[in-house]
């Protein structure tokens, strides 16, 4: 069986690589142009400096990358761009979900490198009818991301937080000390943002119903909140000890300002905020950032981490783009100098063989990594939600969080929800 593998850190200079096959190689005198459309925001600049170091060794190609998120909807704009016609060659689907939507446009990958490389299992949820409809991005963990010397200061020991209850007795010392520590509050829960309550922190609750796994939640007709009672005391702690009003905080104001700044002590967000908060503060980033699982009873110690997303490559492209487009996705996953900026430029935690664990730098990473390793993990079914889902309860529960709906609503209209998209 392949080893887990996950790898964030090392030095980039990319070294003079030069990685060209089948329809790329140097000899075109025309160029073929790739444009790349993908949803991850946080590492844009360094995801476009990789691209240019790729066209220096590849000069007959020319790689364009679009990247849209922040707060918009990604999915829904690449359908925007499918129907105009102005389709790209490289896009990104989130799982067996979006990879249905997209299906008429996928390519079979199964004859890649990195298809090779891919870690086993991780190619399963787009796997259809033999093909491999997409490569992994990366792998991602997410839970509570926590500021340790302010920890250190209150006397909390976040390695004893292992139920709800040792989270709940920490933030409530952390509160009566938050004058003293310097914090506006104990958390900054971006309620303006669907995703983080509705898409992550369901998945948590909803995971151990589907037994971890995001086929059993891409095919149920329904789903039942078994544990949606801890469900709603993690969102009431989470909104009660946070800066106010949670329901305009968004992801950047949770990020780069109230936990960079550190103006809180906790935050649920996951290892891709690394790049952002070392921009605002490297030694803060590297020193004092901890994360710990999110209290699931029966479920004590695991922590989230899956394959956020895949790359698909447009099968209606030309044959020219369709082959530079699978060379350039093998450059960044199988060629040394594609797999160092992986590791130092991207901090990625990589889906892939063939990267070295013992060069991990970023230290959220490292701790995920450690979880993945030892098998002390919680599946990402939230790929395998119906629809738009995730989106959907994050609604409802913004609902909640205002007062204009009651959590049994909550709940009753999101199985409502999942139930008559499994109908259409």
């Amino acid at each position: 069986m392949k080893k887990m593998m996950m790898v964030v850190a090392a030095s980039l200079w990319l070294t003079g690589c030069s990685f060209s096959s089948g329809g790329s190689g140097e000899g075109s005198e025309d160029q073929v142009t790739v444009e790349i459309y993908q949803g991850k925001v946080e590492f844009k600049d360094q995801f476009e400096a990789l691209a240019e170091q790729y066209e220096s060794e590849n000069p007959n190609v020319n790689i364009e990358i679009t990247s849209v998120g922040g707060g918009n909807d990604y999915a829904g704009s690449l359908k925007t761009r499918f129907a105009s016609g102005d389709e790209p060659e490289i896009f990104s689907v989130a799982g067996p979900t979006e990879s249905e939507s997209f299906e008429q446009y996928l390519a079979d990958l199964s004859d890649t490198a990195s298809a090779d490389a891919a870690l086993e299992g991780t190619l399963e949820p787009v796997t259809k009818d033999g093909e491999v409809r997409g490569l992994p991005f990366n792998q991602e963990g997410y839970g509570l991301i926590y500021n340790k010397r302010v920890f250190e200061e209150a006397g909390v020991n976040a390695e004893e937080i292992k139920s709800y209850e040792d989270l709940e007795s920490a933030v409530e010392e952390l509160d009566s000390q938050k004058e003293d520590l310097g914090l506006e509050a104990v958390f900054a829960f971006p309620a303006k943002e669907k995703w983080v309550p509705g898409s992550h922190l369901s998945n948590v609750f909803i995971a151990p119903e589907f037994d971890q796994q995001v086929l059993n939640a891409y095919e149920a007709d329904s789903v039942d909140f078994e544990k949606g009672g801890e469900f709603k005391k993690m969102i009431d702690l989470q909104n009660d000890y946070s800066i106010q009003p949670s329901l305009t905080l968004d992801y950047s104001q949770q990020v780069e300002q109230h936990f960079s700044l550190e103006e809180v002590a906790i935050i649920q967000q996951g290892n891709w905020i690394y790049p952002s908060v070392e921009q605002m503060d490297p030694e803060f980033a590297e020193e004092n950032m901890g994360i710990i699982p999110i209290p699931v009873e029966g479920f004590e110690g695991k922590m989230p981490v899956g394959i956020p997303n895949y790359w698909g490559v447009n099968k209606n492209s030309g044959e020219e783009e369709v082959q530079a487009s699978k060379d350039f996705i093998d450059f960044m996953y199988t060629s040394e100098a594609g797999k160092e900026a992986v590791l130092q430029e991207l901090k990625f935690i990589p889906a892939y063989e063939g990267f070295d664990t013992e060069n991990i730098a970023d230290p959220l990473s490292k701790e995920i990594y450690k979880y993945a390793s030892e098998g002390d993990t919680i599946g990402w079914v939230l790929l395998g939600y119906p629809g738009t889902w995730g989106e959907d309860i994050g609604g409802y529960i913004q609902e909640y969080v205002s007062g204009d709906m009651t959590w049994d609503e909550v709940e009753e209209k999101s199985i409502s929800r999942w139930e008559n998209y499994r109908q259409d």
